[in-house]
């Protein structure tokens, strides 16, 4: 075991696979806008509808606090043969200061929090994976050093969508297809509320990939593709 976990943007440039990868985030505050009844939902269930009607592979990265306000959501993915399950930290706060104004983690709570939120999603069973990614994407050496005894891998994603609080679908579109190519590890939200063009975007993305010959695949087989 290294002093590191090790972090990948993408798998081999070979082939014509892809992943789709969807980031499920859940904080104090989100949980909080749920209770007040300002928000409806942080679960976009038309992104799962899709995919499974069109028996799409992806990988669902998922933070503890939102398996635990979803259970049967995250049920309903673990149950997909076609799904994979990844780790999005407990309750998205940040690992790295100056991330994207969320709370951060002391570094030596880090392991706990990400080994805590392998707990959670344990019992749900289905394709579960050792596939790590940070809120943000923000990380440094300390924060890798400190995951490294959990034996993750991290996955950046080298094709940003950027659904997070979009306005509108097409430039999210733009954003995957402009940029994808064999090997891409595409990174979306299922966090409904704050990513309301998803599920309008995803039919095109879809369609896109199939124009452009690419085929959506499970994470594990992208980055193990060659």
């Amino acid at each position: 075991m290294g002093t590191r976990a090790p972090v990948v943007d993408h798998g081999p440039r070979v082939g014509t696979r892809v992943a789709l990868t969807f980031d499920a985030d859940m904080t104090d505050g989100m949980l909080a806008n749920l209770r007040s009844g300002k928000v409806r939902s942080y679960a976009n269930l038309r992104i799962l509808d899709l995919l499974e009607r069109e028996q799409v592979p992806a990988t669902f990265f998922l933070t503890g606090k939102w398996v635990q306000r979803y259970p049967e959501v995250t049920r309903r993915i673990a149950g997909n043969p076609r799904f994979e399950v990844a780790n999005h930290t407990y309750g998205h706060a940040a690992f790295t200061a100056d991330c994207y104004d969320l709370p951060r983690l002391p570094v030596g709570e880090l392991a706990a929090d990400v080994a805590k939120t392998f707990e959670v999603i344990a019992p749900y069973g289905g394709r579960q994976t050792r596939y790590f990614r940070f809120p943000g994407l923000c990380h440094d050496a300390a924060a890798l050093d400190a995951l490294a005894p959990l034996g993750v891998t991290v996955v950046d994603g080298d094709v940003v969508s950027g659904d997070p609080f979009a306005k509108a679908w097409k430039p999210l579109v733009r954003a995957v297809l402009d940029h994808v190519r064999p090997g891409s590890v595409v990174i979306m939200h299922v966090t409904e509320a704050n990513a309301a063009m998803t599920d309008e975007a995803l039919p095109h993305i879809l369609a896109g990939l199939r124009e452009r010959g690419l085929t959506p695949a499970p994470l594990s087989e992208v980055l193990a593709a060659g």
